[in-house]
């Protein structure tokens, strides 16, 4: 499969005559969208049209990260600022029967939305545990500080997208509630002894079934003291795969946050060489992204193999 290892973002409502150039020539393996690409339904469907035009391919992996509440990319067309994680994990904790069928309500409507525009993956669930020092940038993102609440939504929330064709990313594998920093601004170290993460968080993503899954950009001192588990072939090999269990694939969280280096190309690439499949870069600066696809390798077997696969679910 001609595809490059790595899912850019784009600019503006439409794809600028350099970006559907690029996306042709180059051919990443997917788009990822923002508020910034979304003005209504008509022209996000437009926007999806031209992207899958430019790859000649109708089943192309077009992205977005709606999950509600803070952060909602559809907020242009649907109001989703009270439909955060948290809210309705606290409707399932108070009254299981109808928070499970609330929330399922919510999910078929995004759902919809989605199959409407072109859209075909969505990054949710947040499966990250909250915790008296869970940083803020998580917070109601989370669904609860009860690992049984977020594994029983986390379940429903991948099986009804997956009833509507929509692949699923759970994040931020192996779970960023243990962190009290931001790594959108700052390199985040969790000291957690190795048994705690694997009994609490780790444990949110044991046996996931999501296709993809997001990496988070955290040091975890007790397992590997170096590296951030996206740039560490020991979270993802030893933890992700093995202990997890986890066999889809695996997504960079954005390679352009703080808790990063400042070259993109190098996070980019040392992402897949830690055992990432895909690196996701979402600042949308054409510069960069011709930087990054010129840099970047294929994809390899496996990941065309899994690639394969999703666009089996698709169809």
């Amino acid at each position: 499969m001609n595809r490059k290892s790595i899912i850019l973002s784009i600019k503006g409502f439409r794809l600028s005559k350099e970006e559907y150039s690029l996306i042709q020539n180059e051919k990443p393996w997917g788009i990822i969208l923002f508020k910034r690409n979304i003005k209504n339904i008509n022209q996000v469907k437009s926007l999806t049209i031209e992207i899958k035009k430019a790859m000649n391919d109708s089943l192309y992996p077009i992205l977005i990260d709606e999950e509600g509440g803070r952060v909602s990319r559809l907020s242009n067309i649907f109001n989703t600022k009270k439909c955060t994680q948290y809210f309705f994990g606290n409707l399932f904790e108070k009254n299981k029967r109808i928070g499970e069928n609330i929330y399922k309500e919510y999910l078929y409507l995004i759902c919809k939305i989605l199959n409407n525009t072109g859209i075909n993956i969505n990054t949710i669930p947040v499966l990250d545990i909250l915790k008296n020092k869970t940083h803020k940038i998580i917070g109601d993102r989370s669904y609860s500080k009860n690992l049984k609440t977020i594994k029983s939504l986390g379940r429903i929330c991948i099986n009804i997208l997956n009833n509507y064709k929509i692949g699923s990313v759970s994040k931020h594998i192996p779970g960023h509630g243990c962190s009290n920093l931001d790594t959108h601004n700052n390199r985040a170290v969790v000291y957690d002894s190795y048994n705690d993460l694997l009994k609490n968080d780790f444990n949110a993503f044991k046996k996931n079934k999501s296709p993809f899954v997001m990496t988070a950009h955290i040091v975890y001192k007790k397992i590997d003291p170096l590296n951030v588990a996206t740039h560490s072939e020991i979270v993802i090999k030893n933890i992700i795969r093995k202990k997890l269990t986890y066999k889809g694939l695996i997504l960079s969280d954005d390679i352009s946050m703080k808790a990063l280096s400042k070259n993109l190309l190098f996070n980019a690439k040392k992402a897949i060489q830690s055992g990432c499949n895909l690196a996701l870069y979402c600042g949308g600066d054409i510069k960069e992204s011709r930087i990054l696809l010129k840099g970047m390798k294929k994809i390899d077997d496996f990941t065309a193999k899994k690639t394969s696969e999703f666009y089996k679910f698709l169809r």
